[in-house]
Parts: structure tokens; C-alpha cells; sequence
């Protein structure tokens, strides 16, 4: 048995965690993964294949790096049974947020509430994909990484051609008391999906909730929605809408392009 440690600078949140293990499913030799998100740490327990596991996990170009892998005993690993039941739970959340911040964006005139929740829509796709491909081939995971990547990407591009046409348009102002207040709700949601995640490793990481959920980029994007709406009140300008809405959309086709590699 052996114990590899890799350093990985961008998983700051869940997503990234299950863009790893899905691109670690299928190497026998893997027994178990442990990842510390504050620390952007993973640790894997594994019977050879190190060169395998280390090539996989650099494809997802999210700056990793092996710090060591050492010999260790034998373990005896068990099961996590509630770990299907929480990725339902978080899949519900960010699907939820998504229609939430979808229909009030458009009602408000927010791209900053619109672009958010398509980055709650990748991650339900990231933690869909996880669930629906569970016990399929691995032909049918990469079919459906493919189509979300891809309708990920397809949705950014009509949101980049709006803020476009926005920018450049005469557009009456967001409603900015609608994009705080929703904004904080996500917020919150995000805050609940990191815990129910951490607390599916069965362990005492409470502790850990306060740096984890502001480390997020999810968090960091809800903020940013916040700090437009604010923008948008005292500027009496939309470009701070528009701005924060472009820059979300870049993550949101960040996270595709991710996605779309585990199609490889």
C-alpha cells in the first residue's frame, strides 16, 4: 500500500473535488481519496499506478503537484453509505439556487444574478454526473461530461452576447435590492452544500466550515454580486452588474472546459 500527497492550488471548492474523483473512476488501484479543501490538499491511498494517478489528476490543470508518496501498511477502507444521499442533497441546492437566480435575475435585469446561477448549474451538473454515472461504463460518464460541458459553454455564450448588448444598449437599471438579497440566500445555500460535503468524510471538520466556505469561489462570486448591487445603487450605473456578470461567465466556462476534459 502506498500513500501519495499532491498539492492542488485551485480545488477551493466541492466542484473541483468531484472533477477529481471522477477522473480518478476507473483506476484499480486506488483505494481511497481524502481531500482537505481549506488546504487544497488530497491525499490518495493506492497499490501502484502512481505515475497514472499523477498524470490524471495534472490533466485537470488545476496547478497539482506531488509533494511525496510513501510506503504504508495495509489499511482496511469502509464505505461511506451516506455519501449518495448528500450528493442528492447538494444537486437539489445548487439546482434550486439556479432556477431561483435565473428567473430573479431576468425579472431584475441582473446579468450578475443571471451568470451566478449558471455557475450553480455547473456545479449541479458536477455533482449530477457523479451520481448518474455511478455504476455505469465509463463511455456513458464521458457522453454525459461531453453534453454538460457543452451546454455549459453554448449557455455562457448567450450571456457574454447580452452583457454585450447591455453594455452598449439603453438598459433601465437592475433592481439592486433583488440581487443582495438574493445573493446573500445563495450564499448561505453554498455555505450549507460545503458543510453537508465535508460532513460526508466523517469527520469532526466544524471547525473548518468558516475557512472553507470563504475560500469558495462560489462564496467569493456571491460577494462580488453583492458588492455590484451596491455599485449599481450608488453609481446609478448598470456597468457593475455587467462587469461582475462578465466575470462569471468566464468561470462558468472555466468550469466546462474542465468538465469537457473528463470527457477525454
Amino acid at each position: 500500500m502506498e500513500k501519495s500527497t499532491f498539492e492542488i492550488p485551485k480545488m477551493d471548492c466541492p466542484s473541483e473535488e468531484n472533477l477529481i474523483r471522477m477522473k480518478l473512476d476507473g483506476l484499480a488501484g486506488i483505494k481511497q481519496l481524502k481531500f482537505d479543501i481549506p488546504n487544497r490538499k488530497l491525499t490518495i491511498y493506492h497499490q501502484g499506478e502512481t505515475e497514472k494517478i499523477e498524470g490524471s489528476i495534472l490533466d485537470l490543470n488545476l496547478g497539482s503537484k506531488r509533494l511525496k508518496t510513501e510506503k504504508i501498511e495495509q489499511l482496511d477502507f469502509e464505505e461511506t453509505t451516506q455519501q449518495r444521499k448528500l450528493l442528492w442533497a447538494v444537486l437539489a441546492i445548487n439546482f434550486s439556487f439556479f432556477l431561483i437566480e435565473l428567473t430573479t435575475g431576468l425579472i431584475s435585469k441582473s446579468m450578475g444574478l443571471v451568470a451566478d446561477s449558471l455557475d450553480m448549474l455547473a456545479d449541479a451538473f458536477v455533482y449530477g454526473i457523479s451520481l448518474f454515472a455511478v455504476g455505469g461504463t465509463l463511455m456513458r460518464k464521458k457522453k454525459i461530461a461531453k453534453l454538460a460541458g457543452y451546454f455549459q459553454i453554448l449557455l455562457a455564450a448567450f450571456g457574454f452576447l447580452e452583457v454585450l448588448r447591455r453594455f452598449f444598449g439603453t438598459e433601465n437599471l437592475p433592481h439592486f435590492t433583488t440581487m443582495i438579497y438574493i445573493s446573500v440566500l445563495a450564499l448561505v445555500a453554498n455555505g450549507i452544500c460545503l458543510y453537508l460535503l465535508q460532513q460526508s468524510k466523517g469527520k469532526e471538520e466544524a471547525h473548518m466550515k468558516a475557512s472553507m466556505i470563504f475560500t469558495s469561489n462560489d462564496v467569493i462570486i456571491n460577494l462580488g454580486v453583492i458588492i455590484a448591487g451596491l455599485l449599481v445603487h450608488w453609481l446609478n450605473s448598470n456597468k457593475p452588474d455587467l462587469i461582475i456578470g462578465s466575470i462569471v461567465f468566464v468561470l462558468v466556462v472555466q468550469g466546462a472546459v474542465r468538465i469537457l476534459k473528463l470527457g477525454k
